[in-house]
């Protein structure tokens, strides 16, 4: 699709609230308190666009460097960002807290609110980003890239059963996804269903032993957002007594640009462990 039938394709610039953005002009300044996006905004080519981020917006490492910061996705200084006079503020219904957008969106011209939950969901993303800002070659690219690496993904699904995984986020507290989150849809992609809790929430914390483990076939110890490190691989074994092996949490949970490699990434991890597994 190309940048002119994106700029003119007004559906394509609705946000996940519904408000339907105009064009941003020659020279936007956008504050993102989204980690994952600005990496995506970097990648669609709108870096010098970036007049601020958060400490957590750490990709591209020498990109951001140079933009300043505006506190944390939960904690952000909305005086810092008031300074900074963005045209655009991007935001995401699960990561910011709403009544801080809302004191934001009293002097932002314009909020962009995203709320992926899937991976496919990916693709109204880059084009909206993309029409807004002029960038639809970009962001077309961008759509082939998410289809190509959905149907790797996919083909590796349907080629290997099905597992019962626990993908763990935090420790002491145990805590653990639902299959309602946008990680279990991505690991649902290659044919891991994640097991939770039942009627627990979308990040719930459990304790080794309770009845719903026992269908658990393998567990994953995410990098983020708890670091887990070699050291819990034998301390996670040893409650379990399953095959638990360390996960790259960035390509899991980031969506925007990242979901690409990252469906890549499983693809590749669910192959390598069935054929350890084989051995």
């Amino acid at each position: 699709m190309s940048s002119s039938r994106f700029s003119q394709d007004s559906d394509l610039r609705t946000d996940a609230c519904g408000n339907v953005h105009t064009l941003a002009g020659e020279q936007p300044r956008i504050v993102s308190l989204v980690p994952s996006l600005t990496e995506m905004i970097c990648d669609l080519g709108l870096a010098d666009s970036l007049v601020g981020r958060t400490g957590f917006c750490i990709h591209p490492r020498q990109t951001v460097r140079r933009i300043p910061k505006v506190g944390g996705t939960k904690d952000v200084h909305v005086e810092r960002v008031r300074e900074l006079a963005p045209t655009h503020l991007v935001v995401n219904i699960d990561e910011n807290r709403r009544e801080t957008v809302e004191a934001l969106a009293a002097f932002v011209p314009s909020v962009i609110v995203t709320h992926p939950c899937s991976p496919e969901d990916n693709v109204s993303v880059y084009r909206l980003f993309g029409s807004i800002f002029g960038r639809g070659d970009e962001a077309g690219r961008m759509v082939e890239g998410l289809e190509a690496a959905l149907a790797e993904a996919h083909a590796c699904r349907a080629s290997l059963p099905a597992e019962k995984v626990l993908y763990l986020i935090w420790r002491q507290p145990w805590m653990t996804v639902s299959d309602e989150t946008y990680i279990a849809a991505m690991l649902d992609c290659v044919g891991w269903q994640c097991a939770a809790p039942p009627s627990s929430g979308r990040y719930p914390s459990f304790d080794w032993g309770e009845g719903w483990l026992g269908g658990v076939e393998r567990v994953f110890l995410s990098s983020e957002p708890y670091r887990f490190r070699e050291q819990h691989l034998d301390e996670v074994a040893s409650r379990c007594g399953l095959p638990v092996h360390l996960i790259d949490g960035e390509m899991v949970s980031w969506y925007g640009s990242r979901a690409i490699e990252g469906l890549r990434y499983l693809a590749r991890l669910r192959r390598a462990l069935a054929e350890g597994a084989a051995q």
